[in-house]
């Protein structure tokens, strides 16, 4: 019979609160970003969206993402779970076989965090123009329709990508790539900001702000990452080290880039490197050397920057705040690089990569970003066009001009109504 461990315990649940304190902290990275009249809305959207999820998860998220895999008609199985778990009926202080050393209730709250913070991420790419009803609503039903299903399929006992071999230490696929097209498809469908020209980008009213978040983002991603081990071992060990590398690397190396492009070594540059290095090395974490961490951030450094550049070039989609760069490209650099670089040196659970003489992990990988941005781009377009027909997606061109925060909650960040 399974027993739990004290020192166990203690790591996952300072890891849970470690990764919630993240979803504020994207709400003052995000916040800073935006012009000061959509501050507070910001702030709101990782708020409210911390609250909503966490009661979702506990009445039928968990048991939609962890539950025994649900069959259909007899076929169609590694979906989605079932619902034995409604409520948390069963989920208690003994553990579950995800996590044999702690309670089946701390593995249940660590990924509450995870799926709190998935939906908060996509609001960067719809930020300052959409309604709070839109939002609302669209939050409660993508983590239910994408992040729910999604979770399973890789992490589940029994989901598809699991059973395929799929490695995805701690939610490149589940929460990056799903959020980061999201975010896309939102923009898209929402359209362009008022006031905002290909031309004439909108500054950051806050870069203070931004460096808090991003550094409290950090702090918080070491419970991210190296809470993802389920235990305080060496693989936690191993995924703190490379997590601090890969974000330090891409950060130097968005910096880099920036000043030999446009001539400045930016603030801002340095805060979304690490952030982008943060996000490609999730996915490996567990599974790479510290070398290996190095050059998967020296990657993300690249290929997100030059998304940015990219992005900026297609005037149709207005990602404010560069979720689809950061958080879409990153995470399917970072789960493909896992197919290059792990190696079960590290993780005895885990299996070698590319450069370890498996390239079939490689495809594996490949499979599994395409059908996570295939599933996300298409469920997400689908909630919003579905929500569009009983609540305005965004807000009059009044209300947008007049700013969030007073239109839609009645105060503002700084001075008096």
């Amino acid at each position: 019979m399974a027993t739990t461990s004290a020192g166990d315990t203690a790591w996952v649940l300072a890891s849970a609160a470690l990764v919630m304190l993240m979803t504020p902290a994207v709400g003052f990275f995000y916040g800073g970003l935006v012009r000061r009249k959509n501050v507070l809305a910001t702030l709101m959207h990782s708020f409210f969206i911390l609250c909503l999820v966490s009661v979702q998860w506990a009445l039928f998220g968990y048991s939609l993402a962890f539950g025994p895999d649900a069959n259909f008609l007899g076929r169609f199985h590694g979906l989605v779970g079932g619902l034995q778990w409604l409520g948390l009926r069963g989920v208690g202080a003994a553990p579950a076989s995800y996590a044999p050393t702690i309670p089946h209730l701390a593995f249940c709250v660590f990924q509450m965090m995870f799926a709190a913070i998935t939906p908060a991420l996509i609001s960067g790419g719809f930020a300052e123009r959409k309604h709070f009803k839109a939002f609302v609503l669209f939050s409660l039903a993508w983590a239910t329709l994408v992040y729910d299903p999604v979770a399973h399929w890789v992490w589940g006992h029994g989901g598809w990508l699991n059973s395929l071999g799929t490695l995805d230490f701690a939610g490149g696929t589940v929460v990056h790539i799903t959020s980061g097209v999201a975010a896309l498809v939102a923009a898209a469908v929402l359209g362009r900001r008022l006031g905002i020209a290909p031309n004439r980008p909108a500054e950051p009213h806050d870069l203070t702000m931004v460096v808090l978040g991003a550094v409290l983002v950090w702090f918080g991603w070491f419970g991210f990452n190296a809470g993802s081990a389920l235990a305080a071992n060496g693989v936690a060990a191993s995924a703190f080290v490379a997590t601090n590398l890969g974000a330090a690397m891409a950060a130097l190396t968005w910096v880099t880039l920036a000043w030999w492009h446009r001539g400045y070594p930016r603030v801002t540059g340095a805060a979304a490197g690490a952030v982008a290095g943060l996000v490609a090395i999730t996915p490996a974490c567990g599974y790479v050397t510290p070398a290996g961490a190095i050059l998967i951030g020296f990657g993300a450094g690249i290929v997100c920057y030059a998304a940015i550049q990219w992005r900026e070039r297609w005037h149709r989609v207005d990602d404010s705040l560069d979720v689809w760069a950061v958080h879409g490209v990153g995470g399917t650099w970072g789960a493909l690089a896992t197919g290059i670089f792990a190696t079960l040196a590290v993780n005895a659970a885990g299996n070698n990569g590319l450069l370890s003489g498996n390239a079939h992990q490689l495809v594996v990988q490949a499979v599994a970003v395409l059908a996570v941005w295939i599933y996300s781009a298409g469920m997400t377009f689908v909630i919003l066009k579905a929500i569009q027909r009983f609540v305005p997606l965004r807000v009059p061109v009044p209300d947008e001009e007049a700013g969030l925060d007073a239109s839609q909650h009645a105060e503002i960040a700084y001075g008096s109504l």
